[in-house]
């Protein structure tokens, strides 16, 4: 689809070259993408008999799960993008609402801005941003896993599809590990950047899901740490640190940058799970 996108009308033989398959291997999934109305195909007459030519019957594809039901035993909750309370960062750096950026890009004294809550997408070369995750936990619940799910990418000056980044998490004050993110995407547009975004910077992200839980810390399911959910000593009443950080030591320096909504391919800013027990509960 990216493919059509990008170069338009193109036939089965080219796409196949293109992608590197045989025909007889990519026509399965030609038929199929036909079969959903994601492409149309035409017959044209070549040099060497009919051409099945391919063509892109969609602008843009946006899969949205079903809404499921709140499970027992579990509360939900976002934060802002910009409703950090720490932070520490290097130029190349930036803070955005949906309508303008924040002061100047390249100077971080603007992540101290008051319009910072606002904000919706913020990036830095190295460095760090600290949360304040709230902790609803009652007396006599306890927690089983914590996950977080936010819209990442690596940062380049401009954009870079191939920039690794070690990207650090830690929660109070406990290293979790990290997550290597492959690149600073720019080649395709973010679904929800708004129209004055500029289309050299930064599009968009990859959607990550952190967890963490009696097993250890998993990023997409693959563990990154053996720190478990006891290890981050959640109480109640108490609000839990959670900092995204990329050191300056780190194996691969390539920076961060944190989509919210109104930018990126997800409508969401940092989506917060607490799945917990309840003492003496049997289920």
């Amino acid at each position: 689809m990216e493919l059509l996108q990008n170069e338009g009308a193109l036939s089965i033989s080219a796409i196949a070259e293109k992608l590197g398959l045989t025909a007889g291997t990519l026509t399965p999934h030609i038929r199929a993408l036909q079969e959903c109305g994601l492409i149309s195909i035409s017959m044209v007459e070549g040099k060497h008999g009919t051409m099945k030519i391919c063509t892109a019957a969609v602008d843009s594809l946006l899969i949205s799960a079903p809404e499921l039901s709140i499970a027992k035993n579990m509360y939900e909750t976002e934060i802002g993008i910009g409703q950090y309370t720490n932070y520490e960062v290097r130029p190349t750096c930036g803070i955005c609402t949906t309508d303008h950026i924040i002061g100047q890009v390249d100077v971080p004294a603007f992540f101290s801005d008051v319009e910072r809550t606002d904000a919706h997408i913020i990036w830095f070369s190295s460095g760090y941003v600290e949360y304040m995750l709230p902790c609803f936990l009652k007396e006599g619940q306890y927690p089983l896993e914590l996950q977080l799910s936010m819209e990442i990418s690596s940062e380049a000056p401009g954009v870079q599809e191939n920039w690794p980044s070690d990207i650090h998490f830690k929660m109070n004050g406990v290293d979790l590990g990290f997550w290597t993110c492959p690149g600073d995407f720019g080649r395709i547009q973010g679904i929800y950047n708004p129209p004055w975004w500029f289309r050299n910077w930064n599009q968009h992200g990859l959607y990550k899901l952190l967890s963490i839980n009696d097993q250890g810390t998993f990023m997409d399911g693959a563990r990154i740490s053996n720190a478990t959910i006891g290890d981050i000593r959640i109480r109640q009443g108490r609000a839990i640190s959670f900092r995204i950080e990329v050191p300056e030591n780190a194996g691969h320096v390539g920076g961060a940058t944190l989509f919210g909504k109104g930018f990126g391919n997800y409508p969401q800013d940092i989506r917060m799970r607490m799945h917990y027990a309840v003492k003496g509960d049997p289920s």
